[in-house]
C-alpha cells in the first residue's frame, strides 16, 4: 500500500492518488503513516504523498488532512520516533498548515488548547506547530463557528489564547508555551494575557528554570506589555530574596532552607544578563525600566527599589546611553532616602503613620555582599555608584577656605550619610574583588593628588581602610603609591599628612616604597616652598613614630592611645628594630637642620617631637639634647637676671618686615611635655646605673624651675611691656610688642601646666601656678583692652592655649564635683556679694561649666555617656558596681535632671526683681543637653515632658531669651512624643489674647493656656517660634501627601489595582486632614492678631502663603483618587468648609490691615522725609519687605480656589458653596496716580508741594474704594 500511494504520488496528476486515498479507512492511512514513521524510513515521502492526495478544496480531503494532522501530533508527542524523524514531520506539518479553511484550524487549535489543559503532552515537541495554526487562523476574514457563535479567525484566535492562558500549565512545558507565543502575532491585549499568566508561572518553577523562562519572556516583551514584564520579573526576585532572608534569619532548621543562597544569587546574576542584553536590543525596554523606577520615586523610593532592582540598574550602566540617567536616579533615591529616613526620626507623627522600611543604603550594601557570586556585571557600576556619592556629598569648602568639621550630630545630616555610603560601597567592594583593587587604590589616589584644594579628608579616610585591610596585597600596587609622594611638595600639608599616615603600613612591608619617600622627602627639605619644607618634617616625624627602636616601650606602655593603623601592621614588619636605630638616626640629622629655617618649620618639629617619644622612647635622649641646646640659646643662666629668657633674641627684623624667628613657647611646651612622659613613664624602668642621663633631665627640671620663679618675679615693665605700650599692627614697635606679648602669655601657660603636672597638689605651687596665671591675664586684659579701642580684627585674634587636654581633664575631674556640689549646694541667691566677678557669681560659673561639660561629652564623646553619668553619681560605691551596671543612661539622666528641675523651681519663686536670667537660660540649656539622653517610650521622658509643660503653663516670665530656650525645650520634647498641633493652636490663642485683634472695636477674652505668653514675650519670641513649629508640621503634611500621590499613581497605572477601591479611611489620609484642620485654627487666631510690624507679619504671611499651597496639593491629590471608585471623605469637605470660613476671609483682612499700617507709615515718612533721609529709606525697606508676600499669598488662595472647582466637578459635590470669591484683582495701571508720584518725587518748591498734597488726596480715594469693595465681598 505504501509503495502504490509513493508510486501514484510520482505521477504528475493526483486524480488516482486521490481516489486511491479515498478507498481507504482512516485507521488504515493513519496505522501506516505511524508504522512508517516509527522505523524512521519514508515517512516524510509518504506525508507529502498523502498531502498531495488531499486537496483542502475538497470537504473529503481537508476532513482526511485534520485527522491526518492529529494522528501525527500524538504520534510526535509519543516520544516513540526519532529526533530527525519528528522534527521532519513537524517541519512538513507547518508548511501545509495555511492551506486548511478556517473551521478546521479552529478545531486543531482547539485540540492544541485541550491537551495543554488536560495535561496531555508528552514531549512538547508538537507545540511548534501551534503557532502556524494560530498564525493561519489570523488571517482568515470569514465567520467561523466557534462554541455557539460565528466568530473571525482574529476573534478566534483571541479566544483561544484566553483559553489556554486561563487553563493549567504543565511545569515542565512553561519554557515552550512561552517560546511559542513568540512567533504568533499579537494585539498588546493579548500580549497582556500570556505575560501575566506566565508570571504567574514563575513562582511555580525550580530556580534553575526561571533563566530560560525570563530569557523567552523578555523575547516576547518586543511585541509589548514592557512595563508588566519588568514590574513582574522584579516583584518576583524581590518577594524571593525577602523569602529567603527570613529563612536564612529564622529559627528554622537549616534543612527547612527552600533555596541555597548561591543558587540563588547565581540565577539572579543570569537573570539580569539576560534584561541587560535585552535592552541592548531594544531601547524601549531601558527606559520603561528607568521611566517606572523614576514614576515611583516620587511615592516611596524604598517601595519601589530593592537589592535585586538596584543590581539591575548598576548593571546597565554598561550601556553607555543610559549611564548617566542610572546613576542620577540611584543618587536621587540615595539622598531622598536619608532625608525621610532624618524626616522620621525628628516626628513621632510620621513614624506612627509609615511602617519601617530598610533604606537604600542597606540594600546597595546587600548587593555589594552579593555580587561575590559572579555578579562581575554589576561591579564596575558599584565603583562609579560609590566614587559619585563621596564627590558629589563629600565634606565642602566654606567661607574663609575651612571645612565643615564632621562632628557626630553633622554626621547624622543626608549628605554626610551619603558620603559615608560612597566609602563603604567601595572599602566592601575592594575586599570582596580582588581584580577591581587597582582600579579602586588609583582613583582614590588621583582624588587625593588633583583636588589638593578642596576638602579630601573622606577619600584619606577610604585609602587608611583600604591599606589596613591588606597591605600585603597591596605590594603589587605599590609604583602607583610611589607615583603620588613624587607630588608631596606641592600638596598642602594638610593632605600630606592625612596621605602618609594612610600609607604607613604599606612602608613597613615595603622597602622600595620607603626609600622612595626618603628620596622625596630630603628633596622638599631644601626646596624653596615653605609648605614643601613643612610636608618634609611632616613625613620625616611620621615616619620616626612609627619606626621602632629595640628597646623602645611597647603600645601597651604608653598612657595614651596610638592609632590601630599602626598597631595592627607592627606584626608585617620585615625591619629589625637595630636597622630602624640607624635609619632614625639619620632622620634626627636631617631634622636637627630645621632649627635653623623659618618658625613655622621649627614649630612643626616642636609639636611633633612629643608624638615621637611617646612611640619610640629610645630616641628620648637624641630628642632631649636637642631641645636643650635650642632652649640654652635663649636662656638667661644668672639666677637673678630677670626676665628669665631672651624674648627679644626670639624676633627677627628684616628690612620693613617683623616676624617671629623662635616660637619659644613651643619650644618649652615641647620640653614640658617630653620631661613629664619621661619621667613618668620611661625613669621608673630604668636601672641605677643610669645616673647620667638621670642628670641631664635634672639639669632641663632646674631650668624649668628657674623660669617659673624668675617669670613671677617679672613684672610687666620687665618685659617691656605695659598698658602705654604700643600694640598697634599699623606700626613696627606695635607688631613687635604684639609677638612679644604673644611669646610672653604662651610661656606662662606652659608653666601653669609644668608646674600643676610636679605639685602633687601643694599649696606652694597652686600660688605659683596663680602667679603666673596673674601675669597671663594681665597681658590679656592689656591686649584685649587695645584690641577694642582700635578695632583691630587681627590684634582681636586670640592664638590657641598651649594646656593639653590632659591638664584641663585633670584640673576639671578635680572640680567638677565640686562645682556640681556647689551649685546644687548653695543657691546663687545667698552668695555673698562680694565673691562676684564682672556680675558673674562663683555659682553662674560653675553652671557654665556643667553646661559645657554636658554639651561637650554628648557631642564628642557619644559612646561614653552611660561611663560619664555614672562618674556623676556619687552615691555610688564600689561593692554595687555589679547592680549599677544594670541601671539605664535614661535612669541616671533623670536623676541628673531632677537637681536641676528643683534649682530652677526654686529661681522660679523668687521675685521678678531678683530673677537671674542668664542663670535660667544655662539651667534650661542644662535640662535640654541631659533631656536628649532620655528614652522617648520612658516614663521619665513623660514626667520632662509634663514638668515642662506645667512650668511654661505656670510661670510668667518676662525674658525673652529664657522664654524662647523654655518653650524650645517644650516643642523638641513633645513631637518626640506626638505632633505639637494642638499646642499650637492653644499658644496662638494666647498670643491672639495678649496683643489684641486687628479690628480695634472687638475686645478677645485671654485663654492664659500657657503663662509664659506674656504682653512682652508674645511677639515676636512665642509668635516667631509657633510659626517656625508651624512651617515643621506643614513640611510633614507635604511630605506625606507626596508620599499618598506616588502611591495612588503607582495603583492607577495598573488596571486591575485601580479596580480595587483603596480603603475610604486610609490612615495617612486622616491624619492629613486632621493636621491641616487644626493648623487652620492655628493660623484663623494669628491672621486677627495685631502684630507688630517686621519679622511677626513677614513669617505669617509666608506661612499661610505655604498653608494653601498644602491645601491645593491635597485638592489635586483627591482629583487623583476620584478617577477610582472612590469619592471624598466628609472630613475633607468640613476641611474645605472651615477653610472657607475662618481662614480665606480672614487673610484678606489680615492684608488689609497690614496695607493700613504701611499706608499710615509712609504717610507718617513723608512728612519726615526731609528730616532723616536714612531712617526714612531704612522705614520703606521694612514695609516694602513686608508687603512683598501678599501677592504670592493672593495667588496661592486663588490657585486653591480654581482646584476646588476642579475637585467640585470631579466629585459632584459643591466644596464651593462655603467659598467667597475674592476680589477681582486687575492690576491696572492709573494715569493720574502715576503722574501724581512722579511729580511728588520732582518737587521741590511750596506750589509744587501744594500740588502734590492734593494728589495725595486723590490717592487715597481709589483705595477707599477699593477698600469697600472688599469689605463687601467678605461680607
Amino acid at each position: 500500500m505504501e509503495q502504490k500511494i509513493l508510486s501514484l504520488a510520482a505521477e504528475k496528476t493526483a486524480d488516482k492518488l486521490r481516489e486511491f486515498l479515498q478507498t481507504l479507512k482512516e485507521d488504515d492511512l493513519t496505522n501506516l503513516l505511524q508504522k512508517q514513521a516509527v522505523k524512521g524510513k519514508g515517512a516524510g515521502a509518504l506525508l507529502r504523498a498523502i498531502f498531495k492526495g488531499s486537496p483542502c478544496s475538497e470537504e473529503a480531503g481537508a476532513r482526511r488532512r485534520c485527522r491526518i494532522y492529529t494522528s501525527c501530533i500524538q504520534l510526535v508527542e509519543s516520544g516513540d520516533l526519532q529526533k530527525e524523524v519528528a522534527s521532519e514531520i513537524i517541519g512538513l506539518l507547518m508548511l501545509e498548515a495555511h492551506h486548511f479553511p478556517g473551521q478546521l484550524l479552529v478545531e486543531l487549535a482547539n485540540e492544541y488548547v485541550g491537551g495543554v489543559k488536560e495535561g496531555r503532552l508528552v514531549n512538547g515537541k508538537s507545540l511548534e506547530l501551534l503557532p502556524i495554526i494560530l498564525t493561519a487562523l489570523s488571517t482568515k476574514k470569514e465567520n467561523l463557528a466557534y462554541e455557539k457563535g460565528e466568530l473571525s479567525g482574529e476573534e478566534c484566535k483571541k479566544q483561544l489564547i484566553n483559553i489556554l492562558c486561563s487553563g493549567r500549565w504543565d511545569q515542565q512545558y512553561v519554557i515552550q508555551l512561552t517560546s511559542m507565543f513568540k512567533d504568533v502575532p499579537l494585539t498588546a491585549e493579548e500580549v497582556e494575557f500570556v505575560v501575566e499568566k506566565v508570571l504567574r508561572m514563575l513562582s511555580k518553577l525550580n530556580l534553575q528554570e526561571i533563566p530560560p523562562l525570563v530569557y523567552q519572556l523578555l523575547v516576547l516583551s518586543s511585541k509589548g506589555s514592557r512595563k508588566s514584564v519588568l514590574e513582574g520579573i522584579i516583584a518576583f526576585f524581590n518577594e524571593l530574596d525577602k523569602q529567603h532572608n527570613e529563612e536564612q534569619s529564622g529559627d528554622e532548621l537549616l534543612d527547612l532552607v527552600t533555596v541555597p543562597s548561591g543558587e540563588l544569587r547565581h540565577v539572579e546574576g543570569t537573570i539580569i544578563l539576560h534584561i541587560v542584553f535585552a535592552i541592548q536590543l531594544d531601547c524601549e525596554l531601558g527606559r520603561e525600566l528607568l521611566k517606572q523606577l523614576k514614576g515611583r520615586q516620587q511615592g516611596d523610593s524604598n517601595n519601589n527599589l530593592c537589592p535585586f532592582s538596584i543590581a539591575l540598574l548598576l548593571s546597565v550602566t554598561r550601556i553607555q546611553r543610559f549611564e548617566e540617567q542610572v546613576f542620577d536616579l540611584l543618587k536621587t533615591s540615595v539622598i531622598k532616602s536619608f532625608k525621610d529616613l532624618q524626616l522620621l526620626q525628628g516626628s513621632k507623627f510620621l513614624q506612627n503613620l509609615i511602617p519601617h522600611r530598610p533604606c537604600v543604603s542597606t540594600m546597595i550594601l546587600e548587593v555589594v555582599k552579593n555580587s561575590v557570586h559572579s555578579w562581575d556585571h554589576a561591579i564596575q557600576g558599584l565603583v562609579q555608584l560609590g566614587f559619585i556619592l563621596m564627590d558629589s556629598y563629600g565634606p565642602r569648602k566654606i567661607l574663609d577656605g575651612k571645612t565643615i568639621e564632621t562632628n557626630p550630630s553633622l554626621s547624622r545630616m543626608p549628605n554626610q550619610q551619603a558620603c559615608k555610603l560612597g566609602a563603604n560601597i567601595l572599602l566592601e567592594t575592594f575586599k570582596i574583588h580582588e581584580m577591581i583593587r587597582q582600579e579602586i587604590l588609583e582613583q582614590v589616589l588621583n582624588r587625593v593628588v588633583t583636588r589638593a584644594s578642596s576638602p579630601i579628608s573622606h577619600f584619606l579616610d577610604l585609602l587608611s581602610n583600604i591599606i589596613m585591610y591588606a597591605p600585603l596585597v597591596l605590594q603589587s600596587c605599590s609604583s602607583k603609591v610611589t607615583e603620588t609622594f613624587d607630588y608631596l611638595s606641592f600638596l598642602p600639608l594638610q593632605t600630606v599628612q592625612g596621605l602618609l599616615k594612610a600609607v604607613q603600613p604599606l612602608l613597613k612591608v615595603s622597602m622600595s616604597m620607603r626609600d622612595s619617600l626618603i628620596v622625596v622627602l630630603r628633596k622638599a627639605m631644601f626646596a624653596s616652598q615653605l609648605d614643601a619644607r613643612k610636608s618634609a618634617v611632616a613625613g620625616f616625624l611620621l615616619l620616626l613614630k612609627n619606626f621602632k627602636v629595640l628597646g623602645s616601650l611597647s603600645s601597651s606602655q604608653c598612657s595614651q592611645s596610638i592609632g590601630v593603623t599602626q598597631v595592627h601592621v607592627d606584626v608585617h614588619s620585615r625591619y629589625n628594630s637595630v636597622a630602624n636605630e640607624t635609619f632614625c638616626l639619620e632622620i634626627m640629622d636631617s631634622l636637627r637642620r630645621c632649627l635653623g629655617q623659618q618658625a613655622d618649620v621649627r614649630l612643626m618639629l616642636y609639636e611633633g617631637f612629643y608624638d615621637v617619644l611617646r612611640r619610640n622612647s629610645q630616641l628620648a635622649n637624641s630628642i632631649m639634647q636637642i631641645l636643650l641646646s635650642q632652649l640654652k640659646q635663649f636662656y638667661e643662666p644668672k639666677p637673678d637676671l630677670l626676665p628669665p629668657l631672651k624674648f627679644e633674641a626670639c624676633i627677627l627684623t628684616q628690612g620693613d618686615q617683623i616676624c617671629l624667628q623662635e616660637p619659644l613657647d613651643h619650644l618649652l611646651c615641647c620640653i614640658q611635655h617630653c620631661l613629664a612622659w619621661y619621667k613618668s613613664k620611661v625613669m621608673p624602668l630604668q636601672q641605677g646605673d643610669e645616673e647620667e642621663e638621670e642628670g641631664f633631665y635634672q639639669d632641663l627640671d632646674d631650668m624649668l624651675e628657674s623660669i617659673t620663679n624668675r617669670m613671677i618675679k617679672s613684672e610687666l615693665e620687665d618685659f617691656e611691656l605695659d598698658k602705654s605700650t604700643d600694640f598697634s599692627q599699623s606700626t613696627d614697635i606695635g607688631i613687635k610688642n604684639n609677638i612679644c606679648a604673644f611669646l610672653v602669655m604662651g610661656v606662662c601657660e606652659v608653666l601653669i601646666e609644668y608646674n600643676f603636672s610636679i605639685s602633687n597638689f601643694s599649696k606652694s605651687k597652686f600660688e605659683e601656678v596663680l602667679s603666673l596665671f596673674m601675669c597671663y591675664k594681665k597681658l590679656s586684659d592689656i591686649l584685649n583692652e587695645k584690641a577694642g579701642k582700635g578695632k583691630n580684627k587681627m590684634a582681636n585674634k586670640t592664638n590657641d592655649s598651649f594646656l593639653s587636654m590632659k591638664f584641663v581633664s585633670d584640673l576639671l575631674t578635680a572640680l567638677f564635683r565640686v562645682l556640681l556640689w556647689r551649685y546644687t549646694s548653695i543657691p546663687t541667691s545667698v552668695e555673698e556679694s562680694g565673691k562676684k566677678e564682672k556680675g558673674k557669681s562663683i555659682s553662674l560659673l560653675c553652671l557654665e561649666g556643667l553646661q559645657k561639660i554636658f554639651s561637650a561629652v554628648q557631642q564628642f564623646y557619644q559612646p561614653k555617656i552611660q561611663q560619664f553619668l555614672r562618674a556623676l553619681d556619687v552615691t555610688d560605691k564600689e561593692g554595687e558596681e555589679g547592680e549599677d551596671a544594670d541601671v539605664s543612661v535614661t535612669q541616671r539622666a533623670a536623676f541628673q535632671i531632677r537637681q536641676f528641675q528643683r534649682s530652677l523651681l526654686n529661681l522660679l519663686s523668687i521675685q521678678e526683681d531678683d530673677f537671674n536670667s542668664k542663670e535660667a537660660l544655662l539651667l534650661v540649656n542644662v535640662l535640654s543637653s541631659l533631656s536628649k539622653l532620655l528614652e522617648p517610650s520612658s516614663p521619665q521622658f513623660v514626667q520632662m515632658l509634663s514638668w515642662t509643660s506645667k512650668i511654661c503653663k505656670e510661670n510668667s516670665q518676662e525674658d525673652a531669651s529664657f522664654c524662647k530656650s523654655l518653650m524650645n525645650l517644650l516643642f523638641s520634647l513633645h513631637v518626640l512624643c506626638k505632633s505639637p498641633v494642638t499646642l499650637l493652636r492653644d499658644l496662638s490663642q494666647d498670643i491672639h489674647g495678649q496683643l489684641g485683634d486687628i479690628d480695634q472695636d472687638v475686645e478677645v477674652e485671654k485663654t492664659n493656656h500657657f503663662a509664659m505668653v506674656n504682653l512682652r514675650t508674645a511677639a515676636p519670641t512665642v509668635c516667631l517660634l509657633v510659626l517656625s513649629q508651624a512651617e515643621k508640621v506643614l513640611e510633614e503634611v507635604e511630605w506625606l501627601i507626596t508620599k499618598l500621590k506616588g502611591q495612588v499613581s503607582q495603583e492607577t497605572l495598573s488596571e486591575e489595582a485601580s479596580s480595587q477601591a483603596t480603603p475610604p479611611n486610609h490612615p495617612a489620609e486622616k491624619a492629613i486632614i486632621m493636621q491641616l484642620g487644626t493648623l487652620l485654627t492655628f493660623f484663623h487666631e494669628l491672621v486677627q492678631t495685631a502684630l507688630p510690624s517686621g519679622s511677626c507679619v513677614d513669617t505669617l504671611l509666608r506661612d499661610l502663603c505655604k498653608m494653601y499651597t498644602i491645601l491645593t496639593a491635597l485638592v489635586r491629590y483627591y482629583l487623583q483618587v476620584c478617577w477610582s471608585a472612590r469619592g471624598i471623605p466628609k472630613n475633607m469637605e468640613k476641611l474645605v468648609k472651615l477653610s472657607g470660613s475662618h481662614l480665606t476671609p480672614l487673610c484678606y483682612c489680615f492684608i488689609s490691615y497690614v496695607q493700613n499700617k504701611k499706608s499710615n507709615i509712609l504717610k507718617y515718612t513723608g512728612e519726615k522725609k526731609k528730616e532723616k533721609t536714612a531712617a526714612v529709606a531704612t522705614t520703606m525697606a521694612k514695609v516694602l519687605r513686608e508687603t512683598k508676600p501678599i501677592p504670592n499669598l493672593i495667588f496661592a488662595i486663588e490657585q486653591y480656589e480654581k482646584f476646588l472647582i476642579h475637585l467640585s466637578k470631579r466629585s459632584k459635590v459643591n466644596l464651593m458653596q462655603h467659598m467667597k470669591l475674592s476680589t477681582s484683582r486687575d492690576f491696572k495701571i492709573k494715569g493720574n496716580i502715576l503722574d501724581t508720584v512722579l511729580l511728588r518725587e520732582d518737587g521741590e518748591d511750596e506750589n509744587e508741594e501744594g500740588t502734590a498734597s492734593e494728589h495725595r488726596g486723590q490717592n487715597k480715594e481709589p483705595a477707599k474704594k477699593k477698600r469697600k469693595k472688599e469689605m463687601k465681598c467678605l461680607s
